[in-house]
């Protein structure tokens, strides 16, 4: 062979030897472990495992889908691939390749355990379903937490679950960071966006829950959830600022409207409520209407039973309704928690005078009067009633008549005497004047003083120089 010839041989081998190697290297990852030839198959599960950590669950498929197509026969892809499918509850498919695992090396007790867990997690994400459907929130995510997101961490229909559960629960918090976690993976989930700006909103923190909606419908502008949530919200915050500037207008009236309104669009929204029935509360104190004012300003309290406002507004719609005892309560409340506040203070000295007040006896009342009775219509009251109880003409009842004249003449004495009446309209304290206003002392009585039994004579003088 001279030189020519042998440079040609060496030449075409050279090229022999790199197609080989070429194909050796595509034929490495396909080797099987359990051939006892670790080769690249080895490495191919560890960049799988790798990635299933970062939660790259489609870079970890889309591997293990190669090897699978490239040598059917490898049997710990299909294991790798049960258990990522596993992962992200796409069970049908995970147990197909348990099962195909399990025909390629039958008896292995991990995968026939893994392959049970994967049906525990299966049957459990089905109750928790149906647990959630039937309004059995604490147990349905019993299930999620202790079972499903156990054996299938990457679940994301769990997850998802997870999340409605816990606004269910009313835990906001948890809803949120629960949430973030899935948009952490899939920052364009609408659902998960839906669900946290939900949160967000029932913490009243609308800002951040309509960036969350904004987001969701930038992505889908025709999703009927996001799109029902979003302008539910803009309406909400719509009537609201209405209702805030009808009061600063003064239309008080068109005020109550709008905070009924705004209350009736979402009941359920407690944190942003809470605030709406304040306002109302406040509104209708000033508009005068106790009864409507009172139901208001208890549905606050119900809600957050420390908030002074709302006691000091209740205390002053008591006194609107006469509940005098009522008002002390609550503006005495209002006032150990905030002992500072001046004005709390000159509410419930109010509220304390008025309740003092009810307690002394309405002489007006007694004598069937109005307020602004002229002297002349206080004596012709009084002269009636006298005349109506006077103890000579009520025998059958005298003990009753007595006690009844004495009140008629102690009215008259405090109504008919200038000084005294005027006094008695400031509610100043007059125990001394009149009879029946306070235990003994110098009052008036018609039976007469010094112990000296009195007789009744119906044509003798009454008090006030009156005879008949």
């Amino acid at each position: 062979m001279d030189f020519w010839d042998w440079r040609r041989f060496v030449f075409h081998l050279l090229i022999l030897h790199s197609i080989f190697a070429s194909q050796l290297l595509l034929l490495q990852p396909l080797v099987s472990a359990q051939d006892g030839k670790p080769g690249n198959a080895a490495d191919l599960f560890k960049r799988v495992s790798e990635s299933i950590m970062l939660k790259h669950y489609s870079e970890a498929l889309d591997n293990l889908n190669d090897a699978i197509e490239a040598d059917p026969t490898l049997s710990e892809a299909y294991r790798h691939r049960a258990s990522v499918l596993r992962h992200l509850c796409r069970f049908e498919e995970s147990v197909k390749n348990y099962k195909k695992f399990l025909e390629l090396k039958p008896g292995t007790s991990a995968a026939e355990k893994e392959l049970s867990q994967l049906l525990q997690a299966q049957s459990a994400l089905d109750t928790a379903l149906t647990l959630f459907d039937s309004g059995d929130f604490a147990k349905s995510l019993d299930y999620i937490d202790k079972v499903v997101l156990v054996f299938s961490p990457a679940c994301s229909k769990a997850k998802l679950l997870k999340v409605k559960l816990l606004l269910a629960a009313e835990d906001y918090s948890g809803a949120i960071s629960e949430s973030g976690y899935i948009l952490k993976e899939d920052e364009n989930n609408l659902e998960a966006l839906l669900l946290r700006g939900r949160a967000y909103y029932y913490l009243a923190d609308h800002d951040v829950a309509l960036r969350h909606f904004q987001k969701g419908l930038r992505l889908d502008p025709e999703h009927s959830e996001l799109k029902k949530a979003y302008f539910g919200l803009k309406n909400l915050l719509k009537k609201t600022k209405s209702a805030e500037d009808n009061v600063v207008k003064g239309k008080l009236r068109l005020a109550v409207e709008d905070f009924k309104g705004a209350l009736a669009l979402d009941p359920n929204h407690i944190a942003h409520n809470v605030h709406l029935h304040l306002g109302l509360c406040k509104v209708l104190v000033k508009l005068g209407r106790g009864k409507d004012a009172l139901n208001s300003c208890t549905e606050v309290l119900k809600i957050d039973a420390e908030l002074i406002e709302a006691l000091v507004q209740r205390g002053e719609a008591k006194l609107l309704t006469e509940d005098w005892e009522g008002a002390v309560e609550d503006l005495k409340s209002a006032a150990q928690k905030s002992p500072q506040d001046m004005n709390i203070r000159e509410a419930l000295m109010r509220a304390e005078k008025s309740l003092k007040l009810s307690k002394r006896k309405d002489w007006y009342k007694i004598l069937g009067i109005s307020k602004t009775a002229s002297i002349s219509e206080i004596k012709r009251a009084y002269k009636k009633l006298a005349l109506q109880w006077h103890p000579d003409k009520n025998v059958d009842n005298r003990e009753e008549a007595e006690a009844k004249f004495r009140e008629i003449a102690a009215a008259y004495e405090v109504l008919g005497d200038d000084e005294k009446r005027v006094r008695f309209d400031r509610g100043e304290d007059i125990e001394d004047m009149g009879m029946g206003m306070g235990g003994g002392g110098g009052g008036f009585n018609p039976f007469g003083g010094g112990g000296q039994q009195f007789t009744f004579q119906f044509e003798g003088g009454f008090p006030g120089g009156f005879h008949f």
